[in-house]
């Protein structure tokens, strides 16, 4: 199981074909956050996180790496 936030959410975008821009513009931030966090000097708060969720259909759980299941 990943548990390295980077690392989850660089797979999410890579199964799915998503940029960076994509990524931020369906859950509204700016592609520098998303960049951030892909380097790891970053993590969404929890609106983002939910934003996350809602935005994709994808539990929580899965991007605070508490599953492989989305």
């Amino acid at each position: 199981m990943i548990s390295d936030f980077k690392q989850i959410l660089k797979e999410f975008l890579d199964e799915n074909n998503l940029s960076q821009s994509d990524f931020a513009r369906r859950i509204g931030v700016k592609q520098g956050q998303v960049s951030e966090w892909l380097k790891g000097k970053a993590k969404p708060g929890y609106d983002t996180l939910r934003a996350m969720s809602k935005a994709f259909s994808v539990s929580a759980d899965y991007f605070l790496g508490l599953t492989e299941i989305y």
